[in-house]
């Protein structure tokens, strides 16, 4: 497989042609209006249209949807997401109980639940995050969950909430290569999103992350960011094409072919990763009702 070149993260004077393989489907048809219909009644955000998601129409379609707990302002300024940044509005302690609602009224089988950095509060906005999970459980009981967690800056006992109400599945992503972190995640650090899924496994939880390629990482680098993941007990990894979502934000460097996601597919699989989900469309949470468990023997 043909190396990604080394190309630093900086702003490009022109754009890298989007390839053919990147095309999606407009998000139409009843399932479609019905989840946006609940989304925008319950007054709820989701990481779909706040981070500008290729797969919206596609999960929206089959009813399910990522929500985005804690408000759509985030504290942190990361060059690749769409997430608006600024200062947030105060802590809504109702969210939580909307949350449970709303996929009560969807019929969600699998629930994904975000949330965008709260560096302003003490606890982080973990306990919004543990009081979501219950009033979660507690409405749907047969409805299994992701989380998708900050890093929350490090302070273990917040960390320590999520691992106490316990969902199926914890997710943090490194989102890219070591090399590149201080580009693309400003205020994120490696090491500590590695100490996040390993303080996770420790807690017996599943753990999940993601990494973006197309930024100007190598390869090698790729597979050392999926090895450090392996050796600090994530379970599952996606990897996915980095899609520049505004002209402010970093610029796409290169565009993985889909033979390359497949071949990074089953290296991580060779290391001994238990789920690996790849390919220029996925996102965190794609298919995130099949990772709950063992990818090993799926085609």
């Amino acid at each position: 497989m043909q190396e990604l070149p080394v190309i630093a993260a900086e702003p490009a004077t022109t754009r890298v042609k989007k390839p053919d393989w990147l095309r999606v489907k407009l998000p139409i048809g009843e399932n479609y209006k019905q989840v946006r219909s609940l989304v925008d009644t319950h007054k709820l955000h989701t990481i779909c249209e706040s981070g500008n998601c290729p797969n919206m129409g596609e999960c929206w379609g089959a009813g399910t949807a990522t929500f985005m707990i804690l408000g759509n302002i985030c504290t942190r300024s990361c060059g690749f997401c769409a997430v608006a940044t600024g200062r947030p509005e105060a802590v809504d302690f109702d969210e939580p109980q909307r949350v449970a609602e709303a996929i009560y009224l969807m019929k969600v089988k699998h629930a994904v639940i975000t949330s965008v950095d709260r560096d302003e509060l003490k606890d982080g906005g973990s306990i919004i995050w543990a009081n979501t999970i219950n009033a979660v459980r507690a409405l749907n009981p047969n409805t299994t969950m992701e989380t998708l967690i900050p890093d929350f800056r490090g302070q273990w006992e917040n960390l320590q909430r999520i691992i106490d109400v316990a969902p199926e599945i914890v997710s943090h992503n490194l989102e890219t290569v070591e090399r590149l972190t201080k580009q693309v995640r400003i205020q994120a650090k490696y090491h500590r999103s590695l100490e996040v899924i390993r303080r996770l496994k420790e807690g017996g939880m599943r753990t999940k992350s993601g990494i973006m390629l197309g930024l100007g990482e190598t390869k090698e680098e790729v597979v050392q960011a999926m090895q450090d993941l392996y050796d600090n007990g994530c379970d599952v990894v996606t990897l996915g094409q980095y899609l520049q979502p505004t002209p402010k934000h970093l610029p796409v460097a290169r565009f993985v072919h889909p033979d390359e996601f497949a071949e990074l597919r089953e290296i991580g699989y060779n290391m001994g990763l238990d789920y690996v989900e790849s390919g220029p469309l996925v996102r965190s949470s794609y298919h995130a009702e099949k990772h709950i468990v063992s990818g090993r023997n799926k085609g």
